[in-house]
Parts: C-alpha cells; structure tokens; sequence
C-alpha cells in the first residue's frame, strides 16, 4: 500500500504538531523537503537537484545499488534475532577484523553509534576496573545519557546537564584556535605539547584529586561537530602512552571518520603511524550507508574481561542478517570502487584549492584544514584577532543551498566553521563546482565589509 503524499505545508504542519522542535533541522528559515537520494545528489518534493557535501552517512553514495539489493534480498529470505547462527554475521566480523590492526580481533555487533560508545565505556570499565573518563572539549560521542556525559559539544549548551565528577575534559588539540596555538609555539611539537595537557589531567585530578586510576581516553580520530579539527603528529602516541601508564585504556570514536573517509587509511587513528594502537574502536553511520548498523572492535584481552563478569552481551538485532548484509555490500563498494583512493585525490584536489583560496582571502578565511573527503573552513572577522564570522558562516551555509542548490553545514564551539563531509562518491567536477559558489560567497562578504569601511 503507498503512502500518503503530503504537501510541502502539511509535511511542516504536521512535523510541528507531532514532532516539535527536539528533531532539529538543517535549514530552519527554509527547509528543505528530500524525497530522494541518488549518489552524492539529493532531490527535493520538486525535483530540483542538490549537491551533497555534508553526508557522511552515506558513505557510498545515496541508494547504492549494490547495497540496496543486498539488504533486498536479505530481507526477502531472513531477518531474525541475533542469536541465531548466520553467515553474515560471522562474514561481516571477519572483514571489519581482517581491516584493523591485527590486535583488534573481536566485534560486538550493535544498532547504533551511540550503543557502540556505550558499549565501549562498559569494556573499558570492566576491564580495568576503574571509572574516571578522560574526553576532548567540544567533542561529541553520541545521544544516550552516558555519552552526554562525556560530551562536552552538549555539556557546553545552556542548560545542559553537569559534568560528572569522574568525567575529565581535556582541552581540544586545535592548533589555530585552541589553548595552544601553533602561531604561539613555531617549531615546536604541538601535538606533545597538548599530550602533555591529558598527562596533567591525569596527575593532578585522577590520581591527585580522586585518587583514582584512569578508565579510558575516548577521542574521536579525527573531530568532526568540534569543527573538522585534525589531530597534531604525535598527539593520540603521546596521549595513549600516558592513559596506559595510568591504568587506562583508548578509545578511538570512528563512528563519522571511518572506511577510509581520510583517503590514506581505513580508520582514522592510523594516519598518525601503524604504532598508534587503541583499545577498543567504535564504528558506525557509514558502516550500513544510512542503515542502522554499528559495531564495537577490541582486543582479545578486553573481551575476556567483558566476558568474566557473567553478565551476556545481547542486543536482539544487533548484527542481525539484513544489516550485515548491507555492511558487507558497503565495504565491497568502498573496495571494489577504490573510494579511499578517489578521497585522496579529490579531497587533496579541494583541499589544495581552499588552501589558494585562503591565501588569497585570508581576511574571511582563517584557516583552512582536512584530510581526504573531511575538510573544515574556518571562517574569520579578522585575521590578526581571529574573531569567528559565525553570522556570515550561517549566511554561506544558507545562500550555497538556496542559490546553488550546494548543500554544507556550519559546526564548531563558535558556529563559524563550514563542513565538508560528502559521501565517498564525490567527484572532482562536484569540487569544482563547490570551489566556484564558495568562491562567490567569500568575494561577496570581502566586498561587503570594505564598503562598511
């Protein structure tokens, strides 16, 4: 039976009766209505096309066919509990393991990002025994009430929660704009320097204040709601050095930065060398290319722990055969198509052009940063103060949407840093296109603000 189609007005109509505003729009003052997704474009209630640069959930593209048919098929023979012996999910764990380093070699299948990083904070409790968290300013690492407790991106909004007494923030290794700025510190190692920040956290309030050891370090690979910032050399080996030696285990967050999204590796926490080694590592959102699937990977040690307590790790469909067979389809898309490679090339490619566009604007553009298809651009009022350009972010991110049909977003503690996250798909010509509307928009607001003068 189909469903009903709603009008534009009655769709906004009936979100707001029932909805209400908890569910957060990307374009409030104009939203946008999609009724359909093919690749790295979306479509809307009238046809029009839009260009997708903010989707990462769609790791393979929007309505991959492969996945699609894969999860089809699926469907049509068997979705069932988990309990259950199936290929699938034995064949999905084998291929994520056989990706990891080879010390990580156990996966606990779950729905979602947020029950993976639950999930991970039990391991890591269990295993060491210990409770006191270490986590990032600004980061985010899901919506359930323990990792709102951990995530200072919400802690930080009016209204929110308080900080748990074992939850410890470090400050985040943001080199332009953070505590320690690379303008400050030429030649110097600045991921060391923030390490040292996580080593003093740990002296002085673990084990100093609560006289405690550490029970983990969680850190997503590569920050993403904190503003797409890029960790400094050396900081998670310096980072995860400290937290071991103080009874702790690592967290690596690739729910939103992993399967290859930063174009030289598959997971995110290995850019920095093959010796940067978590614990445990979390991963979701593009795993299942928008279908709720995520996954929890850890060492043989953890897991035995885990498994001492008696207490059975069940999730009813977590693992289940449908989602493993679109896991499997998307990470044969993700190979088959050489994705990482195209996220190399055209992401360098964007990257290297932001980087020209910057020096040429460098009074709108403070600081342009990335890896692969994850690259933020921070947007300024003036260079010398940095002072963020949050209003005119908010109007890029408006204007590319309703003028070029180019959607993005604004993120970062200051709402001023514009977000390109596109789905792997994403094309040199895509770039260029991209290039030229932002190209627009920044000459725009450099007019603008002579002409005040």
């Amino acid at each position: 039976m189909e469903s009903k189609k709603l009008t534009f007005t009655e769709t906004i109509d009936l979100r707001n009766k029932y909805v209400g505003k908890s569910c957060e729009l990307f374009y409030k003052k104009n939203p946008l209505k999609i009724v359909r997704g093919q690749a790295q474009y979306l479509y809307d209630q009238d046809g029009r096309e839009y260009l997708d640069c903010i989707n990462n959930v769609a790791h393979v593209g929007h309505c991959h066919p492969d996945v699609v048919r894969a999860g089809i098929e699926q469907m049509q023979q068997l979705n069932t509990n988990s309990r259950f012996l199936h290929d699938n999910l034995v064949v999905c764990a084998e291929k994520i393991v056989s990706k990891m380093p080879e010390s990580l070699s156990v996966c606990f299948f779950v729905n979602s990002g947020s029950e993976a990083n639950d999930l991970a904070l039990r391991l890591a409790r269990q295993h060491t025994g210990n409770t006191d968290v270490i986590t990032l300013d600004h980061a985010y690492h899901g919506h359930l009430t323990s990792l709102i407790d951990i995530s200072p991106y919400k802690l930080n909004l009016p209204g929110a929660p308080k900080k748990p007494d074992h939850v410890h923030v470090a400050p985040v290794p943001d080199v332009y704009r953070g505590k320690i700025r690379a303008d400050d510190h030429p030649d110097e190692d600045m991921g060391k320097l923030y390490a040292l920040e996580v080593k003093k956290i740990i002296d002085e309030n673990v084990i100093g204040q609560r006289g405690q050891q550490v029970c983990a370090f969680i850190a997503e690979s590569l920050q993403s709601c904190g503003g797409q910032i890029i960790l400094p050399h050396n900081y998670l080996r310096d980072v995860y050095t400290y937290v071991r030696e103080a009874g702790g285990v690592c967290i690596a967050d690739e729910v939103q930065v992993g399967f290859g999204r930063s174009g030289t590796h598959y997971w995110a926490f290995q850019i920095d060398g093959p010796d940067v080694l978590p614990d445990i590592v979390t991963i979701g959102k593009p795993m299942g290319n928008g279908h709720p699937v995520a996954a929890v990977i850890t060492t043989e040690a953890v897991a035995r722990s885990f498994e001492a307590t008696g207490i059975q790790y069940f999730n009813t469909y977590g693992g289940n055969p449908v989602s493993c067979a679109i896991a499997i389809a998307v990470m044969t898309a993700v190979d088959e198509e050489r994705l990482v490679d195209n996220a190399k090339d055209v992401g360098g490619y964007l990257l290297s052009e932001l980087e020209n566009m910057q020096r040429r604007f460098p009074d709108v553009i403070g600081d342009v940063r990335g890896v692969g298809l994850f690259v933020g651009v921070e947007l300024i009022k003036d260079p010398k103060t940095k002072t963020p350009a949050t209003v005119e972010a908010r109007d890029v991110v408006d204007r590319m949407k309703d003028e070029f049909r180019i959607l993005v977003s604004s993120d970062g503690p200051d709402v001023n840093v514009i977000k390109l996250k596109p789905p792997m798909v994403f094309s040199r010509a895509n770039a260029d296109r991209f290039l030229k509307a932002f190209k627009t928009l920044i000459s725009e607001i450099r007019t603008q603000r002579f002409q005040l003068l």
